[in-house]
């Protein structure tokens, strides 16, 4: 499992997976693909959508002190190239190879159990890309 070992601006740190927020207009296919390559240096392709986690993340426990709303896409990806390195300019300070066995013993985030339990369950081998659909006539955006 490739973890991102984040460092916040007031120093806290942990492991967490790698990705980040979606871009204006972005899609998140593609958001994944950009985050792993800021992230860690690797090139990486989708195979899988492994599903979707939406939780309310506390105001005690908020990186900004505010209670909201975080959904989280997870997808299973192949590293097609690239070396691992730190994020440029950013907060992560490394990425590495982790044996599963090993993550319980880590200071982690959440997102990385709630990963790790959508890759058990192994849901049907689509990768959840579908084309844009025609917007016209009934439909509206």
């Amino acid at each position: 499992m490739l973890l991102a070992h984040y460092v916040s601006p007031t120093g806290d740190t942990h492991w967490t997976l790698p990705g980040g927020k979606v871009e204006q207009a972005e899609d998140p296919f593609d958001a994944v693909v950009r985050e792993v390559a800021e992230e860690t240096g690797c090139v990486s392709v989708v195979e899988r959508l492994l599903g979707v986690d939406s939780r309310v993340i506390p105001a005690a426990e908020a990186h900004l002190g505010i209670e909201h709303q975080n959904v989280g896409i997870f997808y299973q990806v192949r590293i097609t190239g690239g070396v691992l390195r730190p994020e440029a300019n950013g907060e992560t300070a490394e990425s590495v190879w982790t044996s599963i066995s090993d993550v319980a013993g880590l200071c982690r985030s959440s997102l990385v159990d709630a990963g790790l339990a959508l890759a058990r369950a192994l849901p049907p081998t689509a990768t959840g890309h579908v084309s844009p659909v025609a917007v016209g006539g009934l439909i509206r955006h």
